[in-house]
Formats: structure tokens, sequence, C-alpha cells
């Protein structure tokens, strides 16, 4: 067996930071020194491996996560590059789900920056333990100390360095490690020929290492138990480097420090020794607690230890399209193994599946492979139904369990769009579907009234991205419509209707008689049909109220009127119609005189029993520096929001608010002017809740235009 395929040598693990701090150059010269690709890609020649959709490559900035693996000392590492443009961190909190470890990249000059804020909140959501290595410290203007301490002011984290850069901006020139006391350089141009050397007494920066390794044995022992023993009992010599190591490996693992290298990617200084840190110190997936899924027949909680003999146990994570192999399904696998050709089951969706090939990816390069086991990452070809936050198991496993997947918040923003040619069109409905099965918070649906395609998700960015994907990844051209609110509708009152049909239709008489019942119900409980007709009493010769046909096409009548309300046309919700009493008479009724007469006293009824507007209500999560708290929650105010409370983290404060959705169009732009771009928030669906009774009629004048 392969040393790199013992579980305890996998390190599953992303690149993270803002934009333009390097993440692609290091992921880069990762692969090149690992000895996977043989000539090094550089960003902004537009050549490099991960960055390989054509618009990131004339953007020089990272969209999709690629997926990419590695190996580094007997150790396979598997890469998710994420992006780090704020629009994208859908995409970052799904490579998050699936990993086990991160390296956070930091430019040396800019410290810790507003999308650094963002993921890192994003990674301690999900606990993942990380690594921080400072970038760019062949920058003017760069120091080591300014970012190592925004790390700790702006992050709340405990960073514990444990490399000193010798030289800064353009007299850097290697590192020195504190945990060996070595000096690290590199002596070639392409820096893969890496030098170490024991630091002498008479180098210039023996004191300060000295004293940078006292600190770093210190910031170790506050927070890891056995080392504290140790360092009371004997002073920081008495702890032996293999401790070290281990301490360090445990502060890692339990998220309570974070190990801070530096270098430059670019001059390919500081690579090696940072992969080094990723096998010392990140989590193989057997430090992880074992994974927790749900089994659907009964609710309970199971788990499953990160072992090849356990059940196999796998999350979708990821759909790429692929132009010749069409989709790809990247995923994790938790528990198990699993073999080309084998049946699988997605047991969200409850469809059997068939794995006719699977890949390991590199980057865009591909190679096959017959089996992926346990801790790995691989894409999988052949899945027809499967897409992002599925779980899979094997068709054989009776025990179906589902992972919790991620959590995709129901769309509340929509916009029409259409293609500006007819040619387009199907062009453009090919490129919608690939978009829905790639990005699961993203739906198209078409507006029975105008005919009009509608595209909904999660804000106006989310739209606008997927509008520009739409032009460049499939040269589909399309007009957009502003982006509008999705409203319901509801009754406020209860209403009994007596409704009698008499028509003459072709020269035929259709007649039908019925009783309905509306009432309103509680918010959220959806519209429903009751049939309440009293059972004929065959004793004393009753006859029956309707027929069984007749009965179904009332219900089709009423469920088809659910769906356009008497105010604005949208659905209705939050209402029960129950079916009383009925009448008919032999020949002249039809099971299509009682849809119609359903559908039109449904409608008059509807009108009838006081509708109101609902509108959705957004749970809205914002996280501001202090000297701004009080503007924001004023803002919110104004914004008809209602604050549910406040929570210090650090220097920041975390506001938790309800705000209808409505009053957040282009509150992105003014938070970010409002806080000079330090605060951020994040909203997803709460509940419907109904509009105040004089702003629906601006709504109403708005939307009908009279």
């Amino acid at each position: 067996m392969h040393a790199s395929d013992d579980i305890a040598a996998i390190r599953d693990i992303g690149i993270m930071a803002h934009i333009d701090a390097g993440k692609t150059t290091t992921t880069e010269r990762v692969l090149f020194y690992t000895g996977v690709s043989h000539k090094i890609g550089e960003v902004h020649d537009g050549a490099a491996v991960m960055d390989y959709m054509p618009q990131e490559q004339e953007r020089g900035i990272t969209i999709t996560a690629a997926a990419t693996t590695c190996f580094w000392r007997e150790h396979r590492i598997n890469i998710i590059d994420t992006p780090g443009h704020v629009d994208f961190t859908v995409e970052v909190e799904r490579s998050l789900r699936v990993l086990d470890g991160a390296v956070a990249v930091f430019d040396a000059v800019s410290g810790v920056e507003p999308q650094s804020e963002t993921v890192w909140r994003q990674a301690d959501r999900y606990h993942v333990p990380r690594l921080a290595f400072v970038n760019k410290v062949d920058r003017v203007g760069a120091t080591l100390d300014h970012t190592v301490e925004m790390l700790r002011s702006r992050l709340g984290a405990h960073p514990i360095v444990i490399q000193l850069p010798i030289g800064v901006e353009s007299a850097f020139e290697g590192v020195i490690d504190l945990m060996t006391m070595e000096t690290i350089h590199w002596t070639d141009e392409l820096g893969a020929v890496v030098v170490r050397a024991p630091l002498t007494e008479e180098h210039p920066l023996h004191d300060d290492a000295v004293l940078a390794r006292e600190a770093m044995v210190e910031a170790i022992a506050e927070v890891d138990d056995e080392l504290t023993t140790i360092f009371l009992e004997q002073g920081s010599a008495g702890i032996s480097l293999d401790e070290l190591r281990a301490g360090l490996r445990r502060v890692t693992i339990a998220n309570a420090g974070v190990a801070v290298l530096c270098g430059s990617a670019l001059k390919n200084k500081g690579i090696q020794p940072l992969l080094d840190a990723v096998i010392d110190y990140l989590p193989s997936p057997l430090d992880l607690p074992p994974v927790k899924a749900i089994r659907k027949a009964d609710g309970a909680m199971v788990e499953r230890k990160p072992s090849i003999d356990e059940p196999f146990l796998a999350l979708a994570f990821k759909v790429l399209h692929d132009p010749h192999r069409g989709p790809l399904i990247f995923f994790r696998v938790y528990s198990g193994q699993i073999k080309v050709k084998d049946a699988i089951q997605n047991v969200t969706r409850g469809r059997k599946e068939r794995l006719t090939k699977i890949l390991q990816i590199h980057a865009n390069k591909t190679q096959e492979i017959d089996t992926v086991s346990v801790g790995n990452i691989a894409a999988a070809v052949g899945l027809r139904f499967t897409s992002t936050g599925d779980t899979i198991i094997e068709a054989k496993d009776k025990e179906e369990v589902v992972l919790a997947g991620m959590q995709i918040p129901e769309p509340v923003i929509f916009r029409a769009i259409e293609a500006k040619s007819a040619a387009d069109q199907g062009a453009l409905t090919e490129a919608m579907e690939r978009l829905q099965r790639e990005d699961p918070s993203f739906k198209v649906s078409v507006d029975p009234d105008s005919g009009q395609t509608l595209m909904a998700g999660m804000g106006e960015l989310h739209l606008e991205v997927l509008v520009d994907r739409l032009l460049r990844e499939y040269r589909v051209s399309a007009n957009v419509g502003k982006p509008q609110v999705a409203y319901r509708e509801a009754i406020s009152r209860t209403l009994k209707k007596t409704i009698e049909y008499d028509r003459e239709i072709g020269g035929k008489r259709q007649y039908a008689r019925l009783v309905l019942e509306l009432s309103p119900t509680e918010r959220g409980a959806g519209a429903r049909f009751v049939n309440a007709l009293p059972p004929a009493n065959k004793q004393k010769g009753e006859p029956i109220r309707l027929l069984p046909d007749m009965i179904a096409a009332v219900e089709e009548g009423v469920t088809d009127a659910f769906t356009r309300g008497p105010i604005l046309g949208y659905p209705v919700v939050d209402v029960e119609v129950k079916l009383t009493d009925g009448g008919y008479v032999e020949g002249d009724s039809s099971a299509a005189s009682f849809r119609a007469a359903a559908s039109m006293g449904m409608m008059e009824s509807l009108e009838a029993a006081s509708p109101t507007l609902l509108e959705p209500v957004m749970k809205v999560e914002v996280i501001v520096p202090e000297d701004h708290t009080g503007h924001v929650v004023s803002d919110l105010n104004g914004r008809r929001g209602r604050v549910l409370g406040m929570e210090p983290r650090q220097s920041y404060q975390a506001i938790d608010a309800e705000v209808p959705l409505a009053e957040m169009v282009g509150y992105a732009t003014a938070l970010r002017s409002a806080t000079q771009g330090r605060a951020n928030y994040t909203m997803q669906f709460s509940h419907y809740s109904e509009v105040p009774r004089d702003l629906q009629e601006t709504i109403v004048e708005k939307i009908r235009g009279y």
C-alpha cells in the first residue's frame, strides 16, 4: 500500500484569502515544488494552472474552487483553491464544508483586509483549523509585525509566529525557522534548492530570533496544557523539538492558535516550509471527530468514523460542466471507499446512480482512477441527478444516512431575463439549467401571466455575477430587468360562498353548485384544500352529493386559484378552503363545469375576504466595528428593521435583526460606505409577514403603475 494512501497521511486543505493576496500564486508554487507541474504558471501572465476559466485568466482572479491533488513527504495533500472575491462567499462556504484545514494567505503590506475577515469568520463557523502565511514580504512597506498585530486585534486570533523574515522589502532573502533555529535560503532562481543552516551567534538577527523563539514557546504553552506543565517546571529550554511540534499541532487542531509563516510566493521563497507546516500541524481526517449523519428512517444521529471499513459515505460539494464529459460532480469521502462502475444511491434525492468514471483532478487536467477512499476528494462522471450538497452512499447500503448538507436558503429576489435574439433562446435555457445545477441557490421559473422567464437568487450581487457568467462562459447575451421582491398574498377574514354555475356552451348545458368556506391559517402553513362534504346516508336513501371526479375537479380549480392572488397576482398562502356542500344534475354536470365553478368562485371569494400582501422578512446579521455600531443600528431601524440582539465579538459587535427584503435593496453599498468597508453582513430568508396597510397601497401603485 502506498504510504500516501494511509488515512493519517492525507491533508484536505483550502487556500483562502482576500482577493490579490497571492492565493493562486501560492498554490501554483505548491504544485511546482510537489512535482505536479513542470513549469510555474504566473497569474499575471494569465497562465496559472488553477485559474482555468478564460475570464479568470483575463481578470487575474479565481472564481471556481478548483480541486487538486499533490504529494509531499509521503503525504497526499488535496488542495481547494477558493475564490477571495466577496460575491463568491457561497463557493468558500461550500469548500470549507468539506475541508479539514486551511491556509490563510495575507498580504504583508495590507495585513488583514475586509474579505479576509469574512472568510476567517466562515472558517470559524465550521471550526476549520488554519495556518497563516504572510505573503509578499518582498513588497515595499511589508512588515510581519503589522499583520500579526491585525490577526490579534481584527480577527481575535492567537497568532504563534514560527518564522522570521531575513530582511524585508527588496532585501528579503530567506527566513529563520524558530522551531529548529535554522536559516533557510533558496539558492536558485526557481526556489527549488532549499539550503538550511544553523543560526550562528554572529548572525545579525540572532538576538531577535532568540527572543522570538521564547515568545513562540510561551504562546504555545499558554494554550496547551501539556506544554504548560513542562514550561513551568523546566522553562523553554526543557521542551524538546518534538514536544514543541506536537504541542503546536494540538493547539492548531483545537483551533486555539494559528501558526504564522512568511515568504514571497512570487519570488519562490517560503513555500517548502509552508508545505512542511501543512503536514506537521494541520489535521488528517483521523484527527477530527467522526462525521455525524442522520438516519433517514427514524431521524437518529449516526456517527461514521474515517475508516475504510465503514460503509461508503460522501458529500457532493460542487458541480462543474466539462465540455467533453458533461457534469463533473466533486465529492469528499467521509468513510469507506467506492470503485468505478459501482452503483450508488443519492440519499438526498432518493435516486440510484452509477459511477462511470472517477477522476483525480489537477486543476484542469484529469487522471482516471479506479477507487477513491476515505478522506479523499475526487470528481465523478456519469451522475445524472446529483447536485451540490447531496449525500451519496453505496446502493447496497441499507442504512440510508444523510449528511447535514449545505443550508441552501430559498431565493428571495428575482429579475426578469430574456435572450436578446430568438436565436439565443435555446442557448440561454440550456445555460440557465446548467447554472442551476452548479448553484443550488439560483432558481429559474416562468411567469404564467407575462410569459417572462424569471431568475431568482440570494441577492442583487448574486444575480449580477450569474448574468456576467452567462455572457462570458456561455456567450449568451441577455436583457435583464430590475431586481424585484417575491411577495405573497393571504386573506384576513373567514368567508362562506355558494357558487351556482349554469351556462350553455356549444348548445350543451353546464351546471354545478358548490359551497366553499375560506379561512385564514397561521403564517407559514401554506394553502390547502379540504373535502368536508358530509357522507350520504344510504339507509335514508340520500343521494351522493358529488361524484369523486367532480370533487377532484373542484380541488384542481381551487389549487389553480391559489397560484394567483387578487391584489397583484402573487401566489396565495396561509389559507384553508373547505368544500362543505354541492349539487349536480345528471347529464348536465361534468368535471369541467365543477373546475370552472371552483376557479371562478375562488377568485370572487379571495377578492371578498379582505386580501392582504405578505413580504419576505430577512434574518440579517451585521458584523460591525464598535465605533460604527450606533450608525448601523439606527440605519436598520430606518429600514423598518427590528433589532433582536447584539453580542460583542472581540473588537466587533454582531447585530441580529429582522428586516423586510424590500428595504435591503442596495444595502451592501450603503453599509460599505457607512463603515469604510469594514462591516459586512449576511442575510437569509426568515419568514413572510404582513405589509403595513399604508405601504401596501404604495407597493400596489408602484407595481401596477396606477
